[in-house]
C-alpha cells in the first residue's frame, strides 16, 4: 500500500526566511522523499549553513495514511536529511474533537507552518511538545560556550584599561594620601600641597608618580579580575543586565564578592605599592626588590599583612559602589526612556558610588595602610592587630585626624578614580562587544 503525505520545512538564514515543501511516501515499509532536487538542496542548505534556526517542520496533509504511521514517517526522514530541523507532530483529527491541547498544539502547527510569526527555536520548542535532537543542543552549547568565553575576555580587557587609566590620573594623589595614613602627620590641603612640592624639588616630576609601577602592576590584573568577576557574581546571583526588577541586596552582594575576590588575589601587590609609596628610591630601587626584601627580612607571610582589615573594608566598599552604581543606571533609563547614559554620565553616578562608598569603609583603610607600613615607618610593633591598630589611632590622634585623615583628599581622588574607571569599563565593553559581533 502506498502513501504520501506532504510538509513544510522552515528555515532561517541570517535574516532571511525561507521554506520549502517536501513530499513524503511510504511503499513497502520504505519512507522516502519523492521529489530528490528538493531534498538534496535542504541537505545543501544545511550543509552551508549549519547554525541556522530552523523554525519549524509541519505536516499539511495527512490524508491516505494513519497518524501514527504518519508521525513516525515523517519524523523519520525529515530527521535523516538534518537533525536541526524540529518536526510538529500534529494529533489526528478524530483525536483533536475532545482534548484542548491538541487542538492548541493544532493551532499552532498552523501558524507555523503559514510562517507568519518569525520565532526563535527556543519559542517554537516551548510551544510544541518535540524536544531539540543532540545535534541542536551540540551547537546550542558550543554557541553559548564561545559568547561566555568572549564575554570573559571582553571583561578582563576592558577592566584591566579602566583600571590603569583611573589609577594613573589620580596617582599623585593617591601618593599623598598613603603617606598621611600611614604616619601620624597632621593632614590638611595645605600640607598635602606642601608634601607634593617638596617631593617635586627633591626628586623631580616622576617622584609624584613613585610607586605607580607597583600600582599598575597591582591594578591592572585586580581591575580586570574585579570587574570580570562581578560580571559573573552578576551572573550567578541573576541580576538582570539592566538591573530591572533586583532587590538592592543582591546587586550589593555581586559587588562585594567581586571586591573580596579581586583584593585577594592581588593582596601582596598592594603591600609592595604602599611601601614604594612611604620610602625614598634608596629603600626600595624596584618591585622585584620590596618582595625580594620582605621575604627575606620579614617572611612571606608579611605579604599579606593587613588583608583583614583590607577585606572587611572591602565588602561596604565594593559592595555600596557597584550597588550604587547599577541602581543609578536603572533609575536612569526609568526616569529618562533611554537604555544607556552617556560616558559622562557614568562618569557622574561612579563618582557619587565611590564618594558614598569609601565613607563607609574608610577607617579600616587607614588600619591597612598603618600594619602594612609598620615596619617601614619606626611602629614596627605598634600596629600588629585590627582592634589595637583602631584603639591606638583613635587614642593618640582621634576620629577626626585619625580614623578619617585624609579622607577630604580622598572625597577628591575617589570620586575622580571610581567614575573614570566605571565609565571606561562600560564604554570599552560595549565597544568590544560591538566589534565582536561585526566579525
Amino acid at each position: 500500500m502506498k502513501a504520501t503525505t506532504s510538509c513544510t520545512v522552515g528555515y532561517c538564514v541570517g535574516n532571511s526566511l525561507h521554506s520549502m515543501t517536501l513530499e513524503v511516501t511510504r511503499l513497502l515499509g520504505v519512507t522516502r522523499v519523492v521529489d530528490g532536487c528538493a531534498e538534496n538542496h535542504l541537505r545543501e542548505t544545511v550543509h552551508d549553513y549549519p547554525s541556522c534556526i530552523t523554525l519549524s517542520c509541519s505536516v499539511d496533509d495527512v490524508s491516505g495514511m494513519s497518524h501514527s504511521l504518519e508521525s513516525r514517517a515523517v519524523a523519520a526522514v525529515i530527521s535523516d536529511i538534518t537533525p536541526a530541523i524540529s518536526v510538529t507532530r500534529p494529533k489526528h483529527p478524530h483525536h483533536q474533537k475532545n482534548e484542548k491541547e491538541a487542538k492548541e498544539n493544532s493551532d499552532v502547527s498552523s501558524s507555523q507552518s503559514t510562517f507568519k510569526d518569525i520565532r526563535t527555536e527556543q519559542e517554537i520548542l516551548a510551544t510544541t511538545s518535540v524536544k531539540p535532537t543532540s545535534f541542536q543542543e551540540s551547537l546550542q552549547e558550543k554557541e553559548t560556550a564561545t559568547s561566555h568565553t568572549q564575554q570573559v575576555f571582553i571583561s578582563l580587557v576592558a577592566g584591566a584599561m579602566a583600571g590603569a587609566v583611573a589609577k594613573s590620573t589620580i596617582a599623585p594623589l593617591d601618593r599623598t594620601k598613603i603617606n598621611f595614613q600611614a604616619t601620624q602627620q597632621k593632614f590638611s590641603g595645605l600640607h598635602a600641597l606642601q608634601f607634593l612640592r617638596e617631593s617635586y624639588q627633591k626628586e623631580g616630576l616622576q617622584s609624584l608618580w613613585r610607586g605607580n609601577s607597583a600600582t599598575m602592576a597591582r591594578i591592572i590584573p585586580y581591575a580586570a579580575i574585579q570587574f570580570t568577576a562581578h560580571e559573573q557574581y552578576k551572573r550567578l546571583l541573576k541580576v538582570d543586565a539592566q538591573g530591572t526588577e533586583t532587590p538592592s541586596s543582591r546587586r550589593f552582594l555581586a559587588g562585594a564578592l567581586a571586591g573580596v575576590t579581586s583584593q585577594f588575589l592581588t593582596y601582596p601587590l598592594d603591600m609592595a605599592r604602599a611601601r614604594m609609596a612611604v620610602t625614598r628610591k634608596c629603600t626600595y630601587s624596584s618591585l622585584p626588590e620590596v618582595f625580594i626584601k620582605i621575604w627575606k627580612n620579614e617572611g612571606p607571610r608579611t605579604l599579606y599583612r593587613g588583608l583583614t582589615p583590607t577585606l572587611l573594608g572591602v565588602i561596604p566598599y565594593a559592595g555600596t559602589s557597584f550597588g550604587i552604581y547599577e541602581t543609578l543606571k536603572t533609575n536612569y533609563k526609568a526616569h529618562t526612556g533611554r537604555d544607556k547614559p552617556n560616558p559622562l554620565e557614568r562618569m557622574l553616578f561612579g563618582a557619587v558610588a565611590g564618594l558614598v562608598g569609601q565613607s563607609f569603609s574608610y577607617p579600616l583603610d587607614i588600619v591597612r595602610r598603618r600594619m602594612q607600613t609598620a615596619s617601614v615607618t619606626g611602629n614596627g610593633n605598634s600596629y600588629k592587630t585590627i582592634i589595637g591598630t583602631l584603639r591606638k589611632v583613635y587614642r593618640e590622634e582621634g576620629v577626626r585626624h585619625g580614623l578619617y585623615k585624609g579622607l577630604s583628599m580622598n572625597w577628591i581622588k575617589g570620586p575622580i578614580a571610581v567614575g573614570i574607571s566605571f565609565s571606561t569599563f562600560d564604554t570599552l565593553k560595549m565597544f568590544l562587544e560591538q566589534v565582536s559581533h561585526r566579525r
